[in-house]
């Protein structure tokens, strides 16, 4: 029996998010919260572990401590198997004094922790995407191709793919050319309406990635994968894709989009995700216990509802809902909704407390905020602008609260 391969995962999580904000203006992109329980980092670290692949460094950068605490709480291992871990890297400036300059100069800052576990084949994936993917499936493509590296892709409408790395591939998945972001994407064969794009996601073998970013390195680049490295690579070395569709998880319900996979880099995209989890048959159904989206532990009782109206809604542990209306929304842990609030349509972060009589349409409201009682918020657009951040959509996003303020409130409930 072949020895299986060894696999290392480095997850970049040190985006900045600037098109999630005010979400991200105190924590990075990867430790925005989703789904009422989760940050959207869990998503690729439960992949690759119920993939059985748990050899992980998570590399931060920006605002990086809310991230680093939920990676201590949620992620923490026992350290009974050497290579069972999740270990936070921030830069450690070997060539000098820079920060993480771009993704690939993210890994190489880190050669050493690939010299020093040996793997067969690294893993570089994004942290900040909503989808399941068992990474076997896509490592042995990988190796039945004899690539140099693998990209994981999709077909996306051709309007969409002007956002993404584009690829043109020959029968057997042979990258032969590559645009990041064009002005006119390339359709895919025998279809004009779609392009098959990068979902950010590699397989490298080793020494061709090593190669790669030392090469790299010596040159004026932006010193990112799909800047940089990807196209370097496409003309004379074994570039393959990897079609995410044909990627087969368990437990996943008939009536679920197939190949479910998201961008949630903005906040229309974030609250379109989110409203994907709700419903009788949803697009995204978290409720699977063959491929788990794990995520930090919660101390508290179940929710609690006293003469309420709620249809159509996920509410987090340890909050209680009083005498109140709630539609279509999602609620975070530790929520408290008092008496003739009206919710709909919205995401109500952990820690939050809504007074009587206030009103939320199409609002999301980060942690530790006190909306205070007969606050509308979603009503009046004008006033909305005045006081929050309110999308061309109309949604309308209120930043994070303090701790401090909010323990002080509570004192008024």
């Amino acid at each position: 029996m072949p020895r299986r391969a060894r696999v290392l995962g480095m997850i970049m999580a040190g985006g900045k998010g600037e098109r999630l904000q005010p979400l991200t203006r105190e924590r990075s992109k990867s430790a925005v919260p989703f789904g009422g329980r989760h940050r959207l980092i869990d998503f690729v670290l439960s992949n690759f572990v119920n993939s059985e692949l748990p050899s992980l460094y998570v590399l931060v950068q920006y605002k990086s401590q809310s991230l680093i605490e939920h990676l201590r709480v949620a992620w923490r291992t026992s350290g009974l198997l050497p290579n069972f871990f999740v270990t936070v890297v921030p830069p450690q400036m070997r060539f000098g004094s820079a920060w993480y300059r771009g993704t690939a100069d993210a890994v190489l800052q880190n050669l050493n922790l690939i010299d020093d576990f040996g793997p067969d084949a690294v893993a570089i994936f994004g942290s900040d995407h909503v989808y399941r993917i068992d990474v076997n499936q896509m490592l042995a493509f990988h190796q039945e191709a004899g690539a140099d590296v693998t990209i994981a892709a999709r077909p996306v409408p051709l309007s969409d793919a002007v956002k993404f790395g584009v690829l043109g591939v020959d029968r057997a998945g042979l990258v032969q050319h590559f645009a990041e972001k064009p002005a006119q994407p390339a359709p895919m064969p025998g279809d004009p309406t779609r392009a098959l794009v990068s979902m950010g996601n590699y397989l490298f073998s080793r020494q061709a990635l090593v190669d790669a970013l030392l090469a790299d390195a010596r040159r004026s680049t932006d010193h990112d994968f799909g800047r940089s490295i990807i196209p370097e690579l496409v003309p004379g070395g074994r570039v393959f894709a990897y079609d995410f569709q044909t990627n087969e998880v368990p437990g996943v319900k008939p009536y679920e989009e197939q190949a479910y996979w998201r961008d949630v880099g903005t906040i229309g995209a974030y609250w379109e995700a989110q409203m994907d989890l709700l419903g009788e048959s949803p697009r995204f159904d978290l409720d699977n216990r063959y491929w788990p989206i794990r995520s930090e532990y919660h101390p508290g009782p179940p929710a609690r509802f006293i003469g309420s109206d709620v249809d159509n809604v996920q509410v987090g542990e340890a909050s209680l809902v009083k005498r109140a209306t709630i539609r279509n929304s999602i609620l975070g842990r530790s929520v408290w909704v008092n008496e003739g609030a009206v919710i709909e349509d919205s995401i109500v972060m952990d820690h939050t407390t809504v007074g009587k009589g206030a009103r939320l349409r199409r609002a999301i409201v980060d942690r530790f905020n006190i909306i205070p009682a007969d606050t509308e918020i979603g009503v009046d657009a004008a006033q909305d602008r005045r006081r929050f951040h309110v999308e061309a959509s109309g949604l309308v996003v209120v930043p994070r609260g303090g701790r401090r303020e909010f323990l002080r409130g509570l004192e008024d409930f």
